[in-house]
């Protein structure tokens, strides 16, 4: 089946409709997913600065991303936590899990999501298992293809986990009721 213009328009809409606008009364958690030492070459010789990518997340449905930059690492993960908190998402978790299997690319990185049965854990590796705990996901088995370098490995997390949609957003997309989304 092809990609239709409208079916890339709601793509776009899926992660604009679950941002989060106010995080003041929200108790985030940020978790260091990679740091990088970046150097650049000058006449008066090398010089050093740091990158990190940080996850922040309040383990119960809201999740963001934020990278930072900084001449010390403390500095820079600080930095990449101001930069999450200002970029969250919601997700739709549902008994510890998502509510149906989920593909994104980003770039070269390509992640597939799963629903799991409760007591299956987080099954995914590095920057995906950090995305996933911070927004509270306890149960989904998660595949990472192609890349795996950090920084796309979580904006494709990210980009799967905002385009999730939960039996209540579609009953309300379209126009019926929640029951009648299960039977047809």
């Amino acid at each position: 089946m092809p990609l239709v213009k409208a079916d890339l328009n709601f793509n776009i809409m899926a992660g604009q409709l679950n941002r989060v606008k106010t995080t003041n009364d929200l108790e985030l958690k940020d978790r260091l997913v990679a740091i990088n030492r970046v150097t650049k070459v000058t006449k008066g010789g090398r010089a050093f600065s740091f990158s990190a990518i940080v996850v922040v997340g309040n383990e119960d449905g809201i999740v963001g991303w934020g990278l930072g930059k900084a001449g010390e690492v403390t500095a820079a993960i600080s930095k990449g936590a101001e930069a999450a908190k200002k970029n969250l998402i919601r997700v739709p978790v549902y008994k510890g899990t998502i509510p149906h299997e989920q593909f994104a690319k980003y770039s070269g990185a390509k992640v597939i999501i799963k629903p799991a049965t409760l007591g299956t854990g987080v099954n995914a590796g590095g920057a995906m298992r950090a995305v996933l705990e911070s927004a509270g996901v306890t149960d989904v088995v998660a595949k990472s293809l192609g890349s795996s370098n950090p920084h796309n490995m979580v904006k494709a997390t990210i980009k799967a986990l905002s385009e999730l949609r939960d039996a209540y957003m579609v009953s309300q997309n379209r126009g019926i009721s929640v029951e009648r989304v299960f039977k047809g």
